[in-house]
């Protein structure tokens, strides 16, 4: 089957991720891999490979190409990690993460986005995704140590189950700020001790649950 937005994938990627300083190979095949236009709205399809975030259902968004790249590079995943993705989404970044690790497990609040992102995780054959419904703030304790967590909303501190839900040595990226601006924290646990660094300043949904914004 032609990929009829192959052209755009690429170009998005010579142009936006690999432009500004995105150089993981592994990253940059996951982005030319993973189809973006299947995670939008059939309206937006056309918009997908834009350097923009895009709205999706429930008042949430797909985030910017390069955020998704600057993140999945930042965890430095090698291939056989276990990942914890809290805020599923549209499901894009748990798509380009279980092209890097052997396993995503991912938590979504909102029921309609978690149906919508199952169906494409199943109609990709990406069978390394698992997906529940819960608070995300929570992690998800069952399937811990997580080898990285990634959080794709902000909230105005990172939670602590999630850092004690984090494998040692481990990485976790969160943006952590007031519901305006963040700034994308990078939190690594090496020997029992716990580092955090800003990356960048960022604007993210909100993360909503017991250790982040109230709903």
């Amino acid at each position: 089957m032609i990929d009829r937005y192959e052209t755009a994938r690429e170009r998005m990627v010579q142009e936006q991720i690999i432009a500004r300083g995105v150089t993981d190979p592994r990253t940059i095949d996951a982005l030319l891999e993973v189809p973006r236009h299947l995670f939008v709205d059939d309206a937006m399809r056309a918009r997908a490979y834009g350097d923009y975030p895009l709205p999706i259902a429930a008042g949430q968004t797909i985030s910017q190409p390069y955020i998704v790249s600057f993140m999945t590079q930042a965890l430095q995943l090698k291939g056989e990690e276990t990942v914890l993705e809290i805020g599923t989404g549209s499901g894009y970044q748990a798509a380009v993460l279980s092209r890097l690790c052997r396993q995503v497990y991912t938590v979504e609040r909102i029921n309609t986005l978690l149906a919508n992102a199952r169906k494409v995780f199943g109609s990709l054959r990406y069978f390394n995704i698992v997906a529940k419904l819960d608070d995300g703030t929570m992690g998800w304790p069952e399937h811990a140590p997580y080898d990285a967590i990634i959080v794709t909303a902000g909230g105005p501190e990172i939670p602590a189950p999630l850092i004690d839900q984090l494998a040692d040595p481990g990485r976790l990226i969160i943006p952590v700020g007031d519901q305006d601006v963040q700034e994308l924290q990078l939190l690594t646990k090496i020997d029992g001790e716990v580092k955090v660094e800003n990356l960048a300043s960022v604007r993210f949904v909100d993360l909503i649950g017991e250790h982040g914004w109230r709903g």
